[in-house]
């Protein structure tokens, strides 16, 4: 797209509005990734409320019990249930491991795409820039599904570890020995990869997207695509291990999702390593004592 004196009055009323739609490519972006982050949020808020129906003891669901529950189309329900159930249902594995995906999905675009905020704004005014030159320049939204291809790719790893874990245990309980077991492990990994290297490079990576956008900068869309590839890939270098933590307080914990994605936007804003460090050392403790009252649990049964 070029610069804002392009005559489009040629074209018909819709290819207007789309000649529009690429003449403000910051308006556009802005509606469309917000609506998305918007839209998963309600989808997990409806989804946390039916699980929490149906669970006792996880942190908030008293209070999500307490909410309205909003109609909704019998495909969403469905949907629900899929990625509800303890079990994959009626003996199908093919219907719950996609739904699961889906799930997954939603939870990156509702706590990670936020975070992405500061890379597109970079973008946009490496763009703006060049805009003014008069330079063509590929939309703002190529770069957001290139990032959003990543944690897709992401989303289906988490989503297969979810099945190996409910596949194991015994019951879909909270207090089940081997979802808890399964949980320590996942805080124990997060916990010992907030104090690595490759995560303190990845953070680097993500805190300065400017010199990777500047450095790669093109006019192409499928090299403005890989651009937001690598972005993701940054990001999930540095988020993968906190995702992880959702085995431990449940994987429809909105609370936590929220916790998890405000703290990410907070590490990739502030400078130092106290917040990472600090997050590490909670997360082990925290394995610990999972992993105690599991392993007691089960030698209790």
């Amino acid at each position: 797209m070029t610069g804002h004196q392009d005559d489009f009055s040629h074209l018909d009323r819709a290819g207007r509005a789309l000649a529009d739609v690429a003449r403000y490519p910051r308006l556009t972006l802005n509606i469309v990734v917000g609506a998305g982050i918007a839209l998963a949020w309600l989808l997990l808020a409806a989804m946390a409320i039916r699980g929490a129906e149906a669970r006792i003891g996880a942190p908030g669901d008293a209070l999500l019990r307490d909410l309205p529950r909003l109609p909704l189309p019998d495909f969403l329900e469905r949907f629900f249930a899929l990625c509800l159930s303890p079990a994959p249902l009626d003996g199908d594995i093919g219907p719950r491991a996609i739904a699961l995906v889906a799930m997954w999905f939603l939870m990156a675009i509702a706590a990670m795409l936020p975070s992405a905020a500061p890379m597109i704004r970079t973008y946009c005014e490496i763009a703006d820039t060049a805009r003014i030159k008069g330079e063509p320049v590929v939309h703002p939204l190529v770069l957001v599904a290139g990032y959003l291809s990543v944690w897709l790719a992401a989303s289906m790893l988490f989503a297969a570890l979810t099945l190996a874990a409910h596949t194991s245990a015994a019951s879909g309980r909270i207090f089940d020995p081997v979802l808890g077991i399964a949980g320590a492990v996942a805080l124990l990994i997060a916990g010992l990869y907030q104090f690595s290297n490759f995560k303190e490079a990845c953070l680097k990576k993500c805190r300065n997207p400017f010199s990777i956008l500047f450095s790669n900068w093109s006019a192409r869309a499928i090299r403005v695509f890989r651009l937001g590839t690598a972005q993701g890939l940054w990001c999930l270098g540095c988020c993968w291990a906190l995702m992880l933590v959702m085995f431990a307080v449940g994987v429809m914990n909105v609370f936590w999702m929220a916790l998890i994605g405000l703290f990410t936007l907070i590490e990739k804003q502030t400078t130092g390593t106290l917040p990472t460090r600090l997050a590490g050392a909670i997360l082990l403790v925290w394995a610990a004592a999972l992993l105690l009252v599991s392993l007691s649990v089960g030698e209790i049964r």
